[in-house]
């Protein structure tokens, strides 16, 4: 059952991403925690494990196909992503579990209404 709970999370975390242009952590974390009894921190992990190839290379090419990525600048965001990574992933691993979970719910919530009230 964990196979299925966990290739159904990633196929609907794909279409969000394709379809968002989203990381897709946004619902796997979720998913990983609430569908699969995960931890924060462990949830937080497999989702970056599960998002490195997939989301990046797949989604690009049919963005770029149709004109509408700017690989340059992506590529440097992507040299700040990649410290930023790994910072993060050290604080949060040194975190409390109820605060690293509060603090990704937080985020959540500040993204959904800059999104919802941005005209």
């Amino acid at each position: 059952m964990i196979w299925v709970l966990g290739f159904a999370i990633g196929a609907a975390a794909g279409v969000l991403s394709g379809l968002f242009g989203i990381g897709g952590g946004v619902l796997i974390v979720p998913g990983l925690i609430y569908l699969l009894g995960f931890g924060q921190a462990k949830a937080q992990g497999t989702s970056l494990a599960a998002l490195v190839l997939p989301v990046g290379l797949l989604g690009l090419i049919n963005y770029y196909k149709q004109g509408q990525a700017d690989v340059k600048l992506g590529l440097l965001v992507a040299v700040g992503l990649f410290g930023g990574a790994y910072v993060g992933s050290k604080f949060a691993l040194n975190m409390d579990e109820s605060l690293l979970r509060r603090s990704f719910a937080v985020l959540l919530v500040l993204i959904a209404l800059q999104l919802f009230f941005k005209k």
